[in-house]
């Protein structure tokens, strides 16, 4: 079985965890761990094919019948994981106290090894435990109808079992608790290097909306807040209180700000302006707020750190932040400060105890996280109770019966196309005040001029608006037309701009990862693109889904779609998953695919016929490709539009069992070869084994870029006749990497930077700084949960790859 998902998590490099291991013995073997991580929990692992299969139990394994323990289940652990006790170093996945609870051999219960595997593919598995503490039979049974992770863990009735109350902390010795608790409360310390926020630092975390709580490790949770975001810059006795979209929100909550500068720290702060009323927050209340009101429960809820005393702490994990901002404000006596605490119950617990106190939600945050500056990160998640949704006012109807002002407001989204998309009327939830206040905010703004292109029922009634205005409406659902369905009205958010408006799509996460839901509609202007069988698994060992793939296809369109514009695609679909068989489609048939689809019909030499290629130039269209199974994205090295003139040449270099460090040394040859020529190169991970050296061209054929390559390739030969190859076969090449020269011909493709393949981890083709080739690069280093936040960090490497013209031509006539 795979551990790549336990790898990825985990650097081997700062924690003594164990990398591998094989079993020497004819038994199976088993252990229970005790993590004092962020929770503490026990971790209950069954050898079984070679690894660890392992689970999550909240309250420790049972020894009576009537508990029924959840246990989620977690990434393969490799064997010698089953002797590993110790401290996982802050910083690290799982960071906490390892300490081994129980130990031994187990075996199936109907003593036929092959039902274990049966019954973990079914979601009933039998066994018999030989611990010192855990004896006798057990079950480990996967919950129905909840996430695909979650089961229980029971005990059955027999000589091993006890009746009364069993808890396994009991049997703990204190020394081994109080390890747990003295590492969690270690102080972690300020960086000594100062190095002041910057403008742009400001720009506040945001969460992703997603549909259930996790269940995995090291996260922590919070209520979600009501109000209006505000970062707070906080010097001595100066303060300024900012909103995310930069406006000064200082005037309107002077007594916030007033308690700010009695707070005598120097510190940036993240948190939310808010109005408590009995348990919960009021966004209505704040909206009504007016400074010379006295008897108003006004409050600045603060609940992360980005800055302290002129040191940038953003990159320290969240629960050290949590514990530097506890010390910062330990003596804070102002009524109007209150820190945001986590809770140690458990998220699903906390959900429910939020619906009991009528909340708008949770957050869940997971303790490990950095604070990444105004990224919107998985790291960081909101699950709400009563969906919501931010949009802009583009008109209002007519007043009715005894109304006043108005009869209902006429709302619009920004869609994929960046165009305003219309998605209903709002005609509840005012009263007389906010009537009059909306209309007075509305009527500077009355146009003659329809902001949009869509259809509006009763338009003639409409009395049309700038759409400079944002507000937000609780709702039921989202209409198969994509409308709101009962839109009531909640405020107006002045602390938004309208070009951040568009619709927050609630996301399953059924093991902590991102998918959609499993049939969604999205709309780009006239476009529409049906997204179906989100939840079909398409990595199985990583339980990556279809849904994830296509969020991260969306997510990445801008930096892919200048990679993809007038190209002719082969596409490689894979609509069951990378273990099933796949299949490439070049000809399209353009009786069956939507009318806005664009592709280019090109005659095929070989077959002596036109093929209709797809060409993708959108977001719709990127999409609608990913539906199909289109794991990976597979252009030609041209246009359609000049079909015999690549736009780069390229050397794939292919190792074929052989150290991945050894092309590494191959690429920088290469790069050695290219800067004696004064060619400018770009290079690339494949996503799968080898690496791509990307040479943008001047205006040639596909002849001289192949023969270009090809002389390339053999003086890179020449260097490294031992570990490389000009042979196209295989069979003929063992044990070498391979000069593929030959990708450069009219109709062959090189996977596109920043697509994913269909590979273990969902790897993706990564450009690199040529500094970064070397012997630390790895292929797995770059897959689609990370590629997001490394883009931030670095920058889109190859966005002016386009820019630059090598001339080659001059260097093979000499």
């Amino acid at each position: 079985m795979s551990l790549t998902k336990y790898n990825q998590k985990r650097d081997f490099k700062q924690t003594a965890e164990p990398a591998g291991g094989k079993s020497t013995g004819k038994k199976l073997s088993f252990v229970v761990q005790r993590h004092h991580a962020s929770h503490l929990h026990y971790d209950f692992r069954l050898e079984l094919n070679g690894v660890l299969k392992s689970w999550a139990v909240p309250k420790g394994p049972s020894l009576n019948p009537n508990d029924k323990r959840l246990a989620m289940m977690v990434e393969d652990h490799p064997y010698d994981y089953k002797s590993f006790e110790g401290t996982i170093p802050k910083g690290n996945y799982g960071a906490g106290v390892v300490n081994i609870f129980d130990e031994g051999t187990y075996e199936p219960l109907d003593e036929d090894q092959a039902s274990l595997s049966k019954g973990l593919h079914s979601g009933n598995l039998k066994f018999v435990l030989h611990g010192k503490k855990l004896k006798g039979e057990f079950a480990l049974v996967r919950m129905k109808d909840s996430e695909h992770n979650a089961w229980l863990l029971i005990k059955h009735k027999d000589k091993y079992a006890v009746s009364k109350k069993y808890n396994a902390e009991d049997e703990i010795p204190e020394k081994v608790k109080k390890m747990g608790k003295d590492f969690k409360k270690e102080v972690p310390e300020i960086p000594k290097v100062k190095s002041r926020l910057k403008k742009e630092d400001y720009q506040p975390m945001l969460a992703k909306l997603v549909k259930y709580v996790t269940q995995e490790e090291d996260w922590i949770f919070e209520e979600k807040l009501d109000g209006y975001r505000g970062i707070a810059k906080v010097k001595k006795s100066k303060a300024s209180l900012t909103s995310r979209n930069g406006k000064n929100l200082g005037d309107d909550y002077p007594t916030v700000v007033k308690a700010l500068k009695s707070l005598d720290i120097d510190a940036v702060l993240d948190g939310e302006i808010i109005v408590r009323e009995k348990n919960r927050t009021s966004f209505q209340a704040l909206q009504n707020y007016e400074p010379s009101q006295k008897k108003i429960n006004l409050h600045y809820a603060v609940f992360d750190v980005l800055e302290i005393n002129g040191s940038d702490v953003r990159s320290m994990p969240l629960h050290q932040r949590k514990k530097l901002l506890e010390m910062l404000l330990a003596n804070n006596n102002q009524k109007d400060i209150e820190i945001v605490r986590a809770t140690q119950t458990r998220g699903n617990e906390f959900l429910e105890e939020a619906r009991k106190k009528g909340w708008e939600g949770i957050m869940a945050k997971n303790a490990e996280s950095a604070y990444l500056s105004g990224a919107r990160s998985s790291h960081w998640q909101k699950i709400k109770i009563q969906q919501s949704q931010e949009a802009i006012i583009i008109g209002y109807t007519k007043p009715a019966g005894s109304r006043n002002h108005f009869g209902a407001l006429v709302l619009a989204i920004k869609n994929h196309a960046n165009k305003l998309s219309y998605i209903g009327n709002c005609g509840t939830g005012f009263n007389e005040k906010s009537l009059s206040e909306i209309f007075q905010l509305l009527e500077p703004l009355k146009t003659k001029d329809k902001p949009l292109t869509d259809k509006v029922p009763m338009q003639r009634n409409i009395t049309w608006v700038r759409p400079e205005i944002v507000c937000e409406v609780t709702f039921s659902e989202w209409t198969d037309l994509h409308h709101l369905r009962h839109p009531v009205f909640k405020g107006i958010r002045e602390d938004k701009k309208p070009e951040e408006v568009k619709q927050e799509m609630v996301i399953t996460n059924s093991t902590n990862e991102m998918i959609q839901e499993d049939e969604t509609i999205l709309k780009f202007g006239r476009k529409t693109v049906k997204l179906t069988n989100q939840h079909k698994i398409y990595w199985p060992s990583e339980k990556i889904t279809k849904g994830q793939m296509i969020n991260y296809y969306q997510e990445m369109a801008p930096y892919i779609l200048p990679h993809l514009k007038d190209r002719p695609l082969s596409l490689n679909r894979h609509p069951n998953g990378i273990n099933k068989a796949g299949f490439f489609q070049k000809d399209l048939n353009t009786n069956q695919i939507p009318k806005w689809i664009k592709y280019a019909s090109l005659e095929s030499e070989h077959l002596h016929k036109k093929i209709d290629y797809l060409v993708c130039n959108d977001e719709a269209t990127l999409l609608w490709m990913a539906n199909l199974g289109c794991i990976e994205i597979n252009p030609w090295m041209s246009t359609y539009r000049k079909p015999e003139v690549p736009l780069f040449a390229v050397l794939d270099l292919d190792p074929h069992g052989i150290d991945f460090k050894q092309t590494v040394k191959v690429a920088l040859t290469a790069k050695e070869i290219l800067d004696e020529m004064e060619v400018v190169s770009f290079v690339k991970t494949s996503g799968s084994k080898g690496i791509h050296i990307v040479i943008p061209l001047a205006a040639y054929d596909y002849e001289v870029s192949k023969n270009f390559v090809h002389y390339l390739a053999g003086l890179v030969y020449q260097q490294h006749p031992d570990i490389t190859s000009l042979e196209r076969s295989p069979s003929k090449r063992k044990n070498k990497i391979y000069l593929d020269y030959l990708q450069n011909r009219k109709g062959q493709t090189i996977v596109a930077p920043y697509s994913v393949r269909p590979k273990a981890g969902a790897t993706v083709s990564a450009p690199l700084h040529w500094n970064e080739v070397n012997e630390s690069l790895s292929i797995g280093d770059f897959n689609i949960f990370n590629i997001q936040d490394r883009i931030k960090k670095v920058g889109d490497l190859w966005a002016d790859i386009y820019q630059v013209k090598n001339k080659i031509k001059k260097l093979l006539k000499k």
